[in-house]
Order: C-alpha cells, then sequence, then structure tokens
C-alpha cells in the first residue's frame, strides 16, 4: 500500500554543490555587493545554505567595470577581514567574470581560478563576433575557457548547433542555479533544460549579484525543488575546486 512515509526526504540544502565559483559578492566594485556588510550577509547565507568555498568573480568589463588587480584584490581582503572579525571561517577567493568583446585581449594579469580555468562572458543580445577565436587563442596560451550561462544567450536559444561547437572546442559551461527555476524567463529555462539533457554543463554557480537572488534561491533550496532537479547531475564543482 502507498504511504507517504515511503516518499524520500526533500534535499534542502547545497552540501551537494560545495563550491560556488561565480558571484559578485566582493563590494563596490560591479553590480553586485554595494558594500563588505552586504558581502558578508551574503556569504553568511550562502554558507548557511551549504557553500563551503566561494571563488568571487566580479566582472571585467572595460565599458562599464574595468577592474583589474588594483581594484579587485582589495575588495577581497576587506571581505576576508570583514569575516575573520565576525570570527566566520569561510574560504572565500577570486577571479573574474570577463567580457569577451572588442577590448579583450589574451594577457598574464587575466583573473582565473586555479589550473588556469578562466570564466568568460559575452553580451546576451549578441554574439561576440570572433568569438570562437577569442576562445582559441585562450587555449593555445593554456586556459580552459569556463562560459558563464551559455542558456542566457538569446541569440543561441533557436541555434542549439552553436553550443555543440562551443563543446567541440573543448569549452566548459557554467549553468546559473536560478536559470531552471524560471527566475531569467521560460526559454531561459527552457535551454536549461536542454543542455542538462544533453550532459554539456561543467559546472553550477549562483551568478549572485543581490538579496532578490538570494531570497529565490533560497526557496528554492528549502522546497527540495533545486536537488530535484539537479543533484543528481554531475557537476565537478566540487571535484576541481574544493
Amino acid at each position: 500500500m502507498f504511504s507517504i512515509f515511503n516518499k524520500s526526504k526533500p534535499v534542502t540544502d547545497l552540501e551537494w554543490l560545495g563550491v560556488d565559483i561565480h558571484s559578485h559578492l566582493l563590494p563596490g566594485i560591479d553590480d553586485g555587493s554595494p558594500d563588505v556588510q552586504t558581502s558578508v550577509h551574503l556569504i553568511k547565507r550562502l554558507n548557511e545554505l551549504g557553500f563551503s568555498k566561494f571563488i568571487c568573480t566580479p566582472h571585467i568589463y572595460t565599458e562599464l567595470y574595468p577592474n583589474t588587480t588594483e581594484t579587485i584584490l582589495p575588495a577581497l581582503d576587506l571581505v576576508k577581514s570583514a569575516l575573520a572579525e565576525k570570527g566566520l571561517d569561510i574560504s572565500v577567493s577570486t577571479a573574474a567574470e570577463h567580457m569577451i568583446d572588442n577590448t579583450f585581449s589574451v594577457h598574464e594579469s587575466l583573473l582565473c581560478m586555479p589550473d588556469k580555468h578562466i570564466l568568460v562572458e559575452m553580451s546576451y543580445l549578441f554574439e561576440t563576433p570572433d568569438i570562437e577565436k577569442s576562445i582559441f587563442d585562450l587555449q593555445i596560451k593554456g586556459y580552459k575557457v569556463i562560459l558563464a550561462h551559455p542558456e542566457r544567450y538569446n541569440f543561441y536559444h533557436n541555434h542549439h548547433a552553436k553550443y555543440h561547437r562551443l563543446k567541440d572546442m573543448g569549452v566548459f559551461f557554467q549553468l546559473n542555479l536560478l536559470a531552471v527555476t524560471g527566475y531569467y524567463g521560460k526559454e531561459v529555462k527552457k535551454t536549461a533544460e536542454y543542455l542538462l539533457s544533453k550532459g554539456m554543463y561543467d559546472f553550477a554557480a549562483t551568478d549572485l549579484h543581490h538579496e532578490k537572488h538570494l531570497d529565490a534561491l533560497s526557496n528554492a533550496v528549502a522546497n527540495g525543488s533545486l536537488h530535484q532537479k539537479l543533484g543528481n547531475y554531475p557537476f565537478k564543482n566540487k571535484e576541481l575546486f574544493l
């Protein structure tokens, strides 16, 4: 006889992912956290959800956020000091989310994750001209290219062959967790589900900017729906970055 007691208890944390490799938690340098107090609050809440390590990735985007190591590393130091003052033993480091546009160039000061993994993005509205050349130029220099939130590039939604081409080139794909909840809209959700069904994602992350993102993520975690959708997918966050 069917019984409600036969149902498995939903998983209501993010320990299964463990490492957040894309977020905007460093204070005052892009469209993410505006100050140190907010950074500490967001990191603490995410840690309570199950993340044990954060690789923060502020934008490096010449037109809007022309960050460099001179702006990013001091912001990281502020966060580390504030966490220590509150007795919070949480691992926080930094890389960057590099905009691939006509100002981007391959150089030695690119801010990468371990083993030269580099997070890149494009405009949501149009494909970067010669994007494949930019990726190849990075790869021949030894960089391992991670494309941030491929599901959000509207110009690929009806051109799935472009995703397959990038995967054939060896590009890693990073899913925004909120994409599967419908937070960014139906087409983004549909595309994320397609890429998941084809096993094309390698990593997942919050891409967290603010409290609204945190509230939406917390709700999806608390009701068990996020783990139900993604918890058994073989993301490599822990394998490569814990």
